[in-house]
């Protein structure tokens, strides 16, 4: 039997897909395993959805192989893949109950109508939505619809579940409680998901793994934390949390290092101006003075935009604390931050 977590559920060998002069996706290799919470990541046209359609049979590469489990997929028609798909859109049929929208593809299969019923009540359990089989869809919340469209693609027992921006639909507090459920359900049921999004906060929470795509091709694949910490390109810095990206010439100025950098916000710490770098970090930090040009006040913290001397301006993040400091708009002040966190990016 092969390890769960080594085999290869889904693998993109050179797979292009053009739309005449259009390269959707240009010549794009990357593997996703078995039993992992994989998102593809990027703006809209950055090649991801049509990834995700050329798994679903929906699109047809026009070069390379896409292979499920080992199978290569060309001229698969959809209904013959071990694949489920949820849309943003829910399409759930408005006329049935819930449990028989959740049931449906069950019908399709034939499966009698007692075992039929069964799964899909197990699957409105595991969703949070016992109670809720005898309701049509226009009953239920965004929410609560969004769990049913998971139930039915999930009732199916496909081996991979294809997710297109799922949560684009709900509000912002619903959307973050949706992917601490989302993450819970996926290791519940132990399958591959294959999430697709523009939001890199839900793609960092959630995922084991990450593809940042632009322009129809990966520019970085990783964990979220490296994806985060070790951007390897200037788009992944900017695109993958807030960034501060200095060209080669800044960061000569101000670090001595001829060559495109980026650090974020939060690793820079701000003092009263002329003071004095604590010892500990005396060793290792790099320096400047500025000016704050704005405050943004966020809550737990602050966003200023400080105006360096010599020309070029610096985001910082701070935490807001009784103890801490905290420049007001025109203040000058100290920018520093340890060396290490300066990271030299791939043009």
């Amino acid at each position: 039997m092969t390890d769960h977590k080594t085999s290869i559920a889904v693998s993109f060998q050179s797979v292009s897909r053009h739309y005449g002069a259009v390269k959707a996706v240009d010549n794009v290799s990357f593997d996703i395993l078995d039993g992992e919470f994989f998102a593809m990541l990027g703006p809209s046209g950055s090649g991801k959805t049509t990834c995700l359609r050329l798994i679903a049979g929906f699109e047809q590469p026009t070069e390379g192989t896409v292979a499920i489990h080992g199978k290569p997929m060309m001229g698969v028609p959809p209904y013959d893949r071990d694949v489920n798909t949820v849309f943003q859109d829910y399409a759930l049929f408005p006329h049935m109950t819930v449990l028989e929208n959740v049931g449906y593809g069950l019908m399709i299969k034939k499966v009698p109508s007692a075992e039929r019923n069964k799964r899909a009540q197990e699957m409105l359990d595991m969703v949070a939505l016992g109670s809720f089989g005898a309701r049509k869809p226009s009953q239920l919340s965004g929410g609560q619809r969004q769990r049913v469209a998971l139930a039915r693609a999930l009732v199916n027992r496909p081996s991979v579940l294809l997710l297109d921006e799922p949560l684009g639909a709900l509000d912002l507090k619903l959307r973050e409680q949706m992917q601490v459920e989302l993450k819970a359900i996926q290791r519940q049921v132990g399958i591959t998901f294959i999430y697709v999004t523009h939001d890199q906060g839900e793609a960092l929470s959630m995922s084991d793994r990450i593809a940042v795509f632009n322009h129809g091709k990966i520019e970085q694949l990783a964990a979220p934390q490296e994806l985060y910490e070790r951007p390897r390109t200037a788009f992944v810095a900017g695109f993958v949390g807030v960034s501060n990206l200095l060209t080669p010439e800044v960061a000569q100025r101000l670090t001595g290092i001829n060559a495109s950098c980026s650090i974020r916000p939060e690793k820079i710490q701000l003092q009263p101006a002329n003071s004095a770098i604590p010892a500990a970090n005396a060793g290792r930090a790099m320096s400047v003075q500025g000016t704050v040009e704005s405050v943004l006040y966020l809550g737990a913290g602050s966003r200023y935009e400080v105006a360096l001397q010599g020309g070029g301006e610096l985001t910082v993040m701070q935490q807001n604390s009784e103890s801490g400091f905290r420049p007001a708009q025109g203040e000058p002040v100290l920018l520093w931050w340890n060396g290490s966190d300066l990271l030299r990016l791939q043009d």
